[in-house]
C-alpha cells in the first residue's frame, strides 16, 4: 500500500488545554474556530445535540503498533486499533462531543477530548438511529478500565 493523500484543517481546537493526560475531557468545553471559508457548510448543525469531531492528533510522540490500554500493566498489551491511543499511524480522533452552541463560525462543544491547537478535519452530525450499537460487545479490560479512570478517559 503506496497511496497516501492529504487532509487539511477545516479548522483548529481552542482550549485552554495543552497536556493529553488531562482527566476531565467529558466536562471541558471547547471552541472550534472553522475557517470562514466553510461558514455556509455548518448551517443546521446547531439542530443536533451531539456531532462527530474528527481531529488530527498532531502532538509529537512514537507510533506504536501494541501497548498495554493507558500503560496499566493489569491490562493486556493489544494492538494499537484496539485501543484510543494518539501514537497510532494516521492520528485520527473521532470524538463524540455535546453541540453547546453555534455562533457563526464557531462551535462551542463539550466533551472534545483534544488539547488546544488541535486540527479539525471533519464535522459530522450525531444520529441516534445510525450511529448508535446496541448490545457491542467489549473485552473485559475495557470495563476494567472504566471502572478505575471513569468513562471519560482515552483508552
Amino acid at each position: 500500500m503506496k497511496d497516501s493523500f492529504n487532509i487539511s484543517p477545516i479548522g483548529y481546537v481552542k482550549n485552554d488545554r495543552h497536556d493529553v493526560r488531562f482527566g476531565d475531557w467529558k466536562n471541558l468545553v471547547s471552541r472550534l474556530v472553522i475557517d470562514e471559508r466553510y461558514v455556509t457548510a455548518l448551517e443546521g448543525l446547531e439542530e443536533f445535540s451531539h456531532l462527530f469531531v474528527i481531529c488530527r492528533l498532531h502532538l509529537p510522540g512514537n507510533v506504536l503498533l501494541k501497548r498495554h490500554p493507558r500503560d496499566r500493566q493489569d491490562l493486556p498489551l493489544v494492538g494499537i486499533f484496539a485501543t484510543r491511543s494518539q501514537l497510532r499511524p494516521n492520528r485520527l480522533g473521532l470524538h463524540v462531543v455535546r453541540l453547546l452552541e453555534r455562533k457563526e463560525n464557531e462551535l462551542l462543544v463539550a466533551g472534545l477530548d483534544a488539547v488546544d491547537g488541535t486540527p479539525v478535519v471533519d464535522i459530522k452530525p450525531y444520529i441516534p438511529p445510525q450511529d448508535v450499537v446496541m448490545n457491542a460487545r467489549v473485552p473485559g479490560w475495557v470495563d476494567k478500565l472504566h471502572e478505575r479512570e471513569g468513562q471519560d478517559r482515552k483508552i
